[in-house]
């Protein structure tokens, strides 16, 4: 696991500062908190699936090729490779129309990814990748969309606390482990209050 690790950070520090190997190590620590109360569940594919989750994100490459070498080299059976394989691709959310979680671990990777988009670490998230991508803080006149294509959702250059209301403050309904409701509850509440002082402070 440590050799992956040290493969994978390679990769995840040419991302920028939402998407980096920070990122992956707090990801990582959400999926053990959640396998602790998930004893059925396959620890090895969690842990695997949530360092390669990222590695061929949409956003940074259109290319699968690192993912499917890194999954290649693994010393581990066809079957748990098609198993993580399976994890990673529905992990994204992707503007709505993510691929159904069809095992516990690809439940669990999920919402582990999931609970780093939300609370202040979301937040914070948010606007990294805003700034990496020259994106409007906020634009008072945009309307936020609430049905989406894919290509509809990664194509259009939003502000960023449009994002907040297309995909982050309904991420919390969409966990599907109880302690993934769980620890979302609080994060969602904390970004209610962080746009309520927003929104009073820009005069909105």
């Amino acid at each position: 696991m440590n050799h992956l690790m040290n493969k994978v950070r390679e990769i995840y520090e040419q991302f920028d500062a939402s998407h980096d190997f920070q990122h992956i190590e707090r990801v990582y620590q959400n999926a053990l908190a959640i396998l602790h109360c998930e004893p059925t569940a396959d620890e090895e594919v969690v842990k695997i699936a949530v360092l390669l989750h990222d590695v061929s994100d949409k956003k940074y490459t259109d290319s699968k090729d690192k993912e499917e070498q890194l999954i290649a080299e693994l010393p581990v059976s066809e079957e748990k490779k098609q198993h993580i394989r399976d994890c990673i691709a529905q992990v994204s959310f992707n503007g709505g129309n993510e691929l159904e979680a069809t095992s516990l671990e690809a439940k669990i990777v999920r919402d582990a990814d999931r609970l780093d988009a939300i609370g202040a670490i979301g937040i914070a998230r948010t606007f990294a990748y805003g700034g990496a991508k020259g994106r409007k803080l906020y634009d008072k006149e945009e309307e936020a969309r609430t049905t989406m294509s894919e290509s509809e959702y990664r194509q259009k250059n939003t502000a960023s606390v449009t994002h907040f209301y297309e995909k982050l403050l309904l991420l919390k309904d969409l966990m599907v482990t109880e302690k993934g409701k769980q620890m979302a509850l609080e994060r969602h509440q904390f970004m209610e209050s962080f746009l309520k002082q927003l929104q009073h402070e820009i005069g909105q």
